[in-house]
């Protein structure tokens, strides 16, 4: 479980980082190798787009390479204890989300910890899901949807990319508060959930913007509604689900982290660098076409924020009683 103190002297220590000006002493010809950024999930999904958008970016300002590695599964796991106990230099970054503060709490046991193995570097973009159904659905709306589940108990099923994910507590919240009956089906990422929902093998999938939307716009599947409390001006003309079940506000971030001892001023380097690539005119331009904004931060606001999202979420997983095995 979460050691306040040590989360507490992290904190600290990322808000005393600088973010901006680097140090000569290691950071200041870093990088001089390859860099991987890690990735929990399968190719295809919103991390793994947002992973392959920035590191392009990052890349051609450092003049090398940036690979991508995916390592889905276990919602994460898998890929966060990778990172967590590789080498503390800068040359292993880990992108995650929500998974950082809600595994904790979804997993018997965990063989890293989420505040005191990994250094948080900056925010990178957030997002709404998005609610969509295949077009051989009879649902046209979110009320249509939830009258097509009670009259299909216990026949009703919902993909997402993995147990624990955005997608997941979606469905979740979306039960709770519509009070309707629905399986859920895990997959290894955000693109599997999508090949499945396409042809109707499942019912409903709440998946992230980036992930979604072109298929949305294309007609592959029928985009019910955002997951936020408001409607998304990229999609304005889609309503709210809250608009239709009062109280539903999800939406998904990512962020950059790496491990806990890696140099402040390889920190800071990849923090400013980070940030200038999220500034970039195209990349900015590609992310708001998928409907997620880029936000940028210092160590010390993701730091926060990471502390935020602890205490929203580990209320609401222990009251659902959302458990998942090793």
């Amino acid at each position: 479980m979460l050691n306040r103190r040590r989360f507490a002297g992290l904190a600290a220590a990322a808000l005393a980082a600088p973010s901006v000006l680097v140090s000569r002493a290691s950071g200041a010809d870093w990088p001089v190798k390859p860099v991987r950024i890690v990735v929990p999930f399968t190719p295809g999904g919103s991390t793994d787009i947002t992973a392959r958008l920035i590191g392009n970016r990052l890349q051609e300002v450092w003049g090398q390479s940036v690979v991508v590695e995916n390592k889905p599964g276990a919602g994460g796991n898998i890929a966060a204890d990778m990172a967590a106990h590789s080498d503390p230099d800068g040359y292993t970054i880990f992108i995650s989300g929500p998974g950082m503060a809600t595994n904790q709490f979804l997993y018997p046991s965990l063989s890293y910890d989420s505040v005191a193995d990994f250094a948080p570097v900056t925010m990178l973009i957030t997002q709404p899901n998005l609610m969509c159904v295949p077009n051989s659905s009879p649902a046209k709306s979110v009320k249509e949807f939830i009258a097509y589940c009670n009259d299909n108990r216990g026949k009703v099923t919902y993909a997402s990319s993995g147990n624990g994910t955005t997608l997941h507590l979606s469905g979740e919240l979306f039960k709770r508060l519509a009070k309707v009956e629905m399986t859920h089906i895990p997959y290894r990422g955000g693109a599997l959930a999508l090949n499945d929902l396409i042809p109707g093998r499942v019912d409903v999938c709440f998946d992230n913007m980036p992930s979604v939307i072109a298929h949305a716009r294309s007609g592959a599947v029928r985009a019910l509604a955002v997951t936020t409390k408001e409607r998304v001006t990229l999609v304005p003309d889609i309503p709210a689900i809250a608009e239709t079940v009062p109280g539903f506000d999800v939406s998904s971030w990512f962020g950059f982290f790496v491990p806990s001892k890696t140099p402040q001023e390889v920190i800071a380097k990849l923090n400013a660098d980070t940030n200038a690539a999220l500034a970039h005119p195209p990349v900015k331009a590609r992310f708001d076409e998928l409907g997620a904004t880029p936000k940028g931060s210092t160590p010390g606001e993701l730091a926060a924020f990471l502390q935020s999202e602890i205490a929203k979420w580990g209320p609401v997983i222990r009251e659902a009683k959302i458990k998942v095995e090793n």
